[in-house]
């Protein structure tokens, strides 16, 4: 008997088996087939169906699909059918999805689809050697960005999860796909200060403000509800800054502008000081929340964000695309850093704090608007 024959044999043995049986069975050889298959290496070689309640949903995925295009979803599945397995891994025996959430989650809540893929679900398995959550978390997060589809402060909260686990700038932006200004402003969005403890952020921001003892019995609840620290100190969530809707960290430019465009149009908006200084009264009357948050940080550059919210405020130009600030020469620089310096002083004032002069903002920060 050839191969085909005893393919064609084994076949009609399979036929004659009940459901759950039959998809075990067809799942072994499946198997089988995957192990002497040349791209064994890769997850979509071997596609199994399983059980959906056997299938468990990540607590991290930072995707999210509004309800338009979670119908949108529903409908290619029920018109083309499952085109995309199941990305997942196993943790404690059970299989945890990786990528594919919304898919897992019409397979299992959508009746018309389950009942046709009789109450199973395709998964593929990412590789043997991704086996922690950390991995598991940086293998969503690049299936996501892929897409260009993740939700910022979700994506903040893993940033900052990794920093915790003892994972290094470097290697969260190698396996993210991140670069460094985007951790920092990941990390920024939390409101958390011990993520900014790095060296490589640490010249310019040294937002050590609890020591690693103090740290170790914080939760992250407790730190992000400490009204004041250092008599200064003052902390809100993220999502109480008014700066985050307005789009101050934004990673794209402002509709039907180029990056170059922006840059100018920072290196503009500073030489205008007038327009400037009444973007700052803007900033420091409206933005409430994100001046206590930002100005009361003696570890960072102040008047560069009081530079970047104020063009912000008054362009929508995120916080980004601030290079504009070093096309400015020398006196339009020391202009710009004095007007800023006047506004932080007035806004201290206001609140019974000590003045600054230049020298003493710039003693722990990175100097200048940039």
């Amino acid at each position: 008997m050839n191969i085909q024959e005893q393919i064609e044999s084994i076949t009609e043995q399979i036929e004659l088996m009940d459901l759950s049986e039959k998809v075990e069975c067809l799942n072994e050889v499946r198997a089988l087939l995957h192990k002497v298959s040349p791209f064994k290496s890769e997850p979509v070689d071997f596609v199994r169906w399983v059980p959906n309640p056997d299938v468990k949903a990540n607590d991290y995925n930072p995707n999210s699909v509004a309800p338009p295009e979670m119908e949108l979803l529903r409908q290619s599945i029920v018109s083309d059918g499952y085109t995309q397995p199941i990305v997942s891994n196993k943790e404690d025996g059970d299989i945890i999805v990786v990528d594919g959430f919304h898919r897992n989650r019409v397979g299992k809540e959508c009746e018309d689809v389950t009942e046709r893929v009789h109450g199973y679900l395709p998964i593929v398995q990412i590789r043997a050697e991704q086996v922690d959550r950390n991995d598991r978390i940086a293998s969503t997060i690049r299936h996501n960005r892929a897409r260009g589809k993740h939700k910022v402060e979700a994506m903040s909260d893993i940033v900052v999860e990794l920093k915790r686990r003892n994972w290094s700038d470097n290697r969260i932006a190698k396996e993210l796909g991140m670069d460094q200004d985007e951790i920092l402003r990941l990390c920024q969005i939390t409101g958390l200060s011990e993520v900014f403890a790095s060296d490589d952020f640490s010249q310019a921001w040294d937002a050590a403000i609890f020591d690693e003892e103090q740290i170790e019995y914080l939760t992250e609840e407790d730190i992000l509800n400490i009204d004041k620290i250092d008599d200064e100190r003052v902390f809100h969530e993220w999502s109480d800054w008014e700066c985050f809707p307005a789009g101050f960290y934004s990673d794209t430019p402002p509709k039907g502008m180029t990056v170059e465009e922006c840059e100018n149009s920072y290196k503009d908006f500073l030489s205008d000081l007038p327009r400037f200084e009444n973007a700052l009264k803007r900033v420091t009357t409206e933005w409430v929340n994100s001046c206590e948050h930002y100005l009361t940080n003696e570890n960072m550059n102040r008047i560069a964000w009081l530079g970047q919210a104020s063009m912000c405020i008054d362009t929508g130009v995120p916080s980004r695309f601030c290079g504009g600030y070093n096309l400015l020469n020398d006196q339009q620089k020391e202009a710009a850093d004095g007007m800023a310096l006047k506004y932080l002083n007035q806004w201290r004032e206001g609140r019974r704090m000590d003045l600054l002069t230049i020298d003493t903002v710039q003693s722990k920060t990175r100097s200048n608007l940039y």
